[in-house]
């Protein structure tokens, strides 16, 4: 019986992928935490559906936060400096709507998905938005990574 198990656990531990997540080399991982109360005038817009707004605070992300409620109380929260380049004078996207668009090359974002909208048609590598985790309880939104 012991022969069978230790066959088993062997047999797990040498199935597990030692494949790695690209991370983004452009984007630091930094740890932070801030909680936006919806009872606040400067996010009142959130308590509406498909609207997102820039927080610009220098504990907040690298260059800023852009959060958005996609419904259902769901929130999302994505890094505010473009994914594509080393963040620079110009890589502090700018909010339009439901998109952000970095101003150094116009590559252009979705807040809903992450994704590079316009994503160029050559073979280079490029990256979608880095994500923020977030949750919702009562009129608070919390962002943290």
């Amino acid at each position: 019986m012991k022969r069978i198990f230790c066959l088993i656990f062997i047999g797990l531990f040498l199935s597990c992928s030692t494949d790695r997540v690209s991370n983004n080399p452009f984007l630091q991982d930094i740890g932070f935490r801030f909680d936006l109360d919806l009872n606040l005038p400067l996010y009142s817009p959130l308590t509406n559906i498909g609207s997102a707004v820039f927080i610009e605070n220098k504990t907040a992300g690298l260059r800023g936060v852009f959060v958005i409620n996609t419904g259902f109380d769901t929130f999302m929260a994505w890094e505010a400096s473009c994914p594509n380049h080393v963040p620079n004078e110009c890589s502090t996207m700018i909010l339009k709507g439901q998109t952000v668009t970095c101003s150094c090359e116009g590559y252009e974002y979705s807040l809903y998905t992450g994704q590079l909208l316009n994503r160029p048609e050559d073979s280079g590598r490029y990256y979608d938005l880095l994500f923020y985790r977030s949750t919702f309880n009562g009129n608070v939104i919390s962002v943290f990574n």
